[in-house]
């Protein structure tokens, strides 16, 4: 089988490779074959451990799909169904290779490398039956590696991977075992996750495993032992780079899980090739008619199992999707009381189980599904009912869409629900405290004003309040000289303001300062649901200082003698009527008055203070 591979390969593969010795009685396995360039982690010797792989071989006559759309359709309409490959899996190969072509460029990987692989190791993950986030629905798993005709490769990963706790099974579509898993094992989707049944997370891990070793796939050299670092078979070798050079040549997607299922595998006998050969009985004696039809095969002999038809996915039953009828409305902050459901059903309107349904939230929303996730993958019941994990309200509210897909199916229409988020309610204000609100114009009021908010009896933690100074009971429009909250920008007084109670459902507003004005004012509470309280505010005029009463003194203050009214010798107004007496005639200075000479000369003196006469 070996040779007849070979000889295939070099009539349509790349290149003709000769098969080196081998251990086995098969002729797959290469002795020593990729030993001194695997790359480390496997305690095989190899990533898949030399499990079993499909042998299906592809078509003589290439495909021709050149140009063909790369998006899923339904049904296929083109091209041989061989080079099909499902649009999932597909899309991890083509990121995958733009993941590591970024980060090793120097290796040259090519999708089409990790197509042959996959299709050699898990037929494209079972013909794609994966979900929309690229994780098998069924684990994918190899034989028990205990050397019963494998490897012995006893337990390395407690049976996280496998299930198994004694030995080691190769998993998922590229087919890793847990210890090669363990040290290659890749995040290809974003998930926080290594899975190895994730056809991205595979795919990933897979490139790098491949190009370890500074390895350049553009030679063929480092090709042929990349691949056979994966698996160390000679005959693995051919019919991966046979599937290598025949996706080279052209392919298209495929919806998901309608891929083709490969039939030979590597550890099943062919037909004609008994597992064990028995010797040849003699020839009959001349004469004896040999028996013509075997009531029974020989002994060692086996036959072919009788294929089935494939079924028909549940992926490709689906006609469509029906919206559930419960109304999704929630508190901000809050659970939504009801799920998002949708309900699959086919062209006769009977429900599909099976089916793979992406919830998605749209916009801007921010409500969550559990975990933080803004879209989930289930699949649908019995009933074909397929239901959405919890959802939780955000902050942001109004109305928002939750998309409702079935992944590999683009052609089928989305169904869509509405969903409400509303804002926090109270349906009581009540007032902490009782003291009087009152100050002086421009002085601020002491003490944070604070109410507690509550619905239904409750508190309300987190609801919004609007406080506006208002002029009236009546009304709540604010006043244009009452109190105010703060100033703006521009310097103007503000009198509305947005307030939002704390986790004990508490508001507090904790700057006040009056106005210019003094008289009585109102200060309105109001949140959605109702819940109203008014204040009295009260503006005062400043009081006058206070000072002491003058008292008047008890005696008079000390001040010179007044002196008589004719004589004011300390203003010159005075001259004319003193003059006249001390000149009255020139004798007053020719001749010399016993009476007028002693008051000649201190006349100004005397003047201050009354003469003997008067």
């Amino acid at each position: 089988m070996a040779a007849a591979v070979a000889a295939l390969a070099a009539s349509q593969g790349p290149g003709a490779i000769s098969p080196p010795p081998a251990d086995n009685l098969s002729g797959d396995r290469a002795i020593g074959t990729g030993d001194a360039t695997t790359p480390p982690g496997g305690d095989g010797g190899s990533a898949t451990g030399d499990s079993p792989y499909y042998t299906d071989l592809p078509p003589l006559n290439p495909p021709n799909v050149t140009g063909l759309p790369l998006q899923p359709q339904t049904p296929i309409v083109t091209g041989p169904a061989a080079a099909g490959i499902p649009a999932t899996v597909l899309d991890a190969y083509r990121r995958a290779e733009q993941s590591i072509r970024a980060s090793d460029p120097a290796c040259n990987l090519p999708w089409q490398l990790l197509a042959g692989i996959g299709k050699v190791e898990s037929g494209q993950a079972s013909g794609g039956r994966v979900d929309g986030n690229g994780t098998t629905y069924t684990k994918i798993l190899g034989p028990v590696l205990n050397g019963a005709g494998f490897a012995r490769i006893t337990d390395t990963d407690g049976g996280l991977h496998d299930g198994d706790r004694v030995h080691d099974r190769a998993v998922g579509p590229m087919q890793f075992i847990p210890s090669t898993w363990a040290s290659w094992g890749q995040d290809g989707n974003g998930d926080g996750k290594k899975d190895p049944n994730n056809i991205y997370d595979a795919a990933q891990a897979a490139g790098m495993y491949l190009c370890a070793g500074d390895r350049n796939l553009a030679i063929k050299a480092d090709l042929d032992r990349a691949i056979l670092s994966y698996n160390r078979s000679t005959e693995y070798l051919n019919t991966v780079l046979s599937w290598f050079d025949y996706y080279k040549r052209g392919t298209h997607t495929i919806p998901d899980g309608t891929g083709q299922l490969p039939v030979d595998r590597s550890d099943r006998p062919r037909p004609g090739v008994p597992l064990n050969p028995t010797p040849a009985p003699p020839s009959p004696t001349p004469g004896r008619p040999s028996p013509t039809t075997p009531s029974k095969p020989a002994p060692g002999e086996t036959r072919p199992p009788a294929t089935k038809p494939p079924e028909v996915p549940a992926t490709l039953k689906v006609a469509s999707l029906k919206a559930g009828t419960a109304k999704l409305t929630a508190t901000a902050g809050g659970a939504f009381a009801e799920t998002a459901a949708v309900t699959a059903l086919d062209a006769a309107g009977r429900p599909v189980a099976g089916v793979s349904v992406l919830f998605e939230i749209t916009g801007t929303a921010d409500s969550r599904f559990a975990g933080g996730a803004a879209k989930v993958t289930v699949t649908s019941d019995a009933k074909g009912l397929a239901k959405a994990p919890a959802l939780t309200a955000g902050e942001k509210t109004g109305d928002f869409t939750i998309r409702a897909t079935v992944p590999g199916r683009a052609n089928l229409p989305a169904a869509e629900l509405r969903a409400t988020v509303d804002v926090r309610k109270a349906d009581a204000l009540t007032r902490l405290g009782d003291g009087a609100l009152t100050a002086e114009t421009g002085a601020a009021y002491q003490g944070a004003i604070q109410a507690e908010a509550r619905l239904d009896g409750a508190l309300a933690p987190g609801v919004d309040v609007t406080a506006v100074v208002s002029d009236s009971e009546t009304s709540s429009e604010a006043s244009a000289d009452g109190p105010f909250f703060k100033k703006d920008a521009a310097g103007n007084p503000v009198r509305t303001q947005v307030l939002q109670a704390d986790d004990k459902g508490v508001v507090s507003l904790d700057a006040l300062v009056a106005g210019a004005k003094a008289g009585t004012y109102v200060l309105w509470l109001t949140a959605p649901g109702g819940g109203t309280l008014k204040l009295t505010l009260t503006v005062t005029e400043p009081t006058p200082p206070t000072t002491p009463p003058t008292t008047p003194p008890t005696t008079p203050p000390a001040t010179t003698e007044p002196s008589p009214e004719p004589t004011a010798s300390k203003s010159p107004s005075t001259a004319p009527t003193t003059a006249p007496t001390a000149t009255a005639s020139p004798s007053a200075s020719a001749a010399p008055s016993p009476s007028a000479s002693p008051s000649a000369s201190p006349s100004a003196k005397t003047s201050a203070s009354p003469s003997p006469s008067a």
